[in-house]
């Protein structure tokens, strides 16, 4: 069904011939746009996506269609010309950066990562630091615990034995944010000066890496991400200009990494697979990790719904900046709903779900209590598990509570009418 509404979406604004890619020059802000009615999308769910992206604290949206943008949007003071953090989407840019240093014989990333940081750069014994490599660090499989008191802590006391490298998988910023050294040390350059010279200065890209407590964070203005977008989209060059001209290794980056989470590959996330992890959680759950996003896509994602998707059969581009989101280190549940979104923009009568589409819930992924947002009365509530069966829940006002639930995923509809709206719920 999910497939069956995306074809309906962008049916009209679609074909399988691929475009010819658009780049906007390096300089200035002239950058060729598309009208959105030119792809069958209706003004009327156009406002419906601003308004929820509003109501849910965004900054800027952005979406390309090979390479021209169809969609911009800024809210409150916001502006094209502010600038805002990335957080965790910034750990695909470090990915392209890692690629760029073994394509130029800095570095290999079957190397060592004490051939780059020295010895004790851990609190391992020297035999486990060694078996370490930059791979491990870049599929987020070093095996060291990420259940420390402060998981973005570099320092080697931080630092421990888990697991052996590349039988655990979880979302560990400490070794990540080590990479930043280990590029330092192969190229002989700081990390600016590496990204600027070999990523920023070719595509037109004006940000900065800042350092915040232990973590170095990626600053730009909005079309700064839809331009690193733009890159990722296309095989390592920015028009004629080559940038990471390694198929091999972006087809690493944007392919599942490992076995042990299908859904990420080279400090980047990807849909379509059979199932997927999520931060602080060694849980696997079952199915696509954005349900309602095209099977192809692969994102940039940040907490507080930092978003760079790439959909390369539809030659899309789509980037979101903004706060709120909750605790989420990742806003894999707030990106597919926006999807649920764009999936409604085609002017094709039925799809749209009117009566219900405000409606939210939060936090998804939850512990056991969800709280749903614009209720107006009278709607019915259904919880179900993957096997279709009914699950028991409790129901005060408008919050959910769900009692002596399995970790799993669960599917929340809601009913008013003749109308109907599903939730994906992670419950760990």
């Amino acid at each position: 069904m999910k497939h069956f509404l995306l074809l309906l979406t962008f049916l009209l604004g679609f074909s399988s011939l691929k475009a010819q890619t658009y780049f906007p020059p390096l300089t200035g802000t002239t950058w060729s746009t598309t009208d959105p009615a030119t792809l069958g999308w209706c003004q009327d769910s156009i406002t419906k996506l601003y308004d929820w992206l509003e109501a849910s604290d965004s900054k800027a949206f952005i979406v390309l269609k090979d390479g021209k943008i169809v969609l911009e949007k800024y809210f409150g003071t916001f502006t094209a010309d502010s600038f805002y953090v990335w957080n965790s989407a910034g750990k695909t840019l470090t990915a392209y950066a890692v690629g760029i240093a073994q394509h130029e014989g800095f570095l290999d990333i079957n190397d060592p990562t004490s051939d780059y940081l020295g010895t004790g750069w851990t609190s391992l014994t020297l035999p486990q630091e060694s078996a370490i490599t930059i791979r491990h660090q870049l599929t987020m499989t070093t095996g060291l615990d990420d259940g420390v008191p402060d998981f973005y802590c570099t320092d080697p006391a931080c630092l421990v034995y888990k697991a052996d490298p590349g039988t655990r998988w979880a979302y560990h910023n400490g070794p990540y944010t080590l990479l930043d050294s280990v590029i330092e040390s192969a190229t002989g350059m700081t990390l600016n000066t590496w990204v600027n010279q070999k990523i920023s200065s070719k595509i037109g890209l004006t940000g900065l890496y800042i350092q915040s407590g232990y973590n170095n964070v990626f600053v730009s203005k909005a079309r700064g991400m839809a331009r690193f977008g733009l890159l990722l989209s296309q095989d390592g060059y920015w028009n004629t200009t080559p940038v990471l001209p390694d198929v091999t290794y972006l087809n690493e980056m944007r392919n599942s990494s490992q076995s042990l989470n299908n859904s990420y590959g080279y400090l980047t996330w990807l849909n379509g697979k059979t199932s997927f992890m999520i931060p602080q959680s060694q849980l696997i759950f079952p199915g696509e990790l954005c349900p309602n996003a095209p099977p192809d896509m692969y994102a940039a994602e940040g907490k507080n719904g930092q978003i760079i998707n790439v959909v390369p059969s539809q030659g899309l581009v789509l980037v979101r900046m903004g706060s709120s989101m909750g605790n989420s280190l990742v806003g894999t549940q707030y990106n597919d709903t926006i999807w649920q979104y764009m999936n409604r923009l085609a002017c094709v009568a039925g799809i749209s779900d009117q009566s219900l589409e405000t409606i939210q819930i939060s936090p998804n992924p939850t512990n056991g209590l969800i709280l749903i947002s614009e209720l107006k009365g009278h709607e019915i509530f259904e919880l179900k598990n993957q096997q279709g069966q009914s699950v028991p829940f409790q129901q005060i006002g408008n919050e959910i509570a769900l009692k002596n639930l399995q970790a799993g995923v669960y599917f929340l509809t809601i009913r008013k009418e003749n109308h109907t709206k599903t939730f994906r719920v992670i419950c760990n």
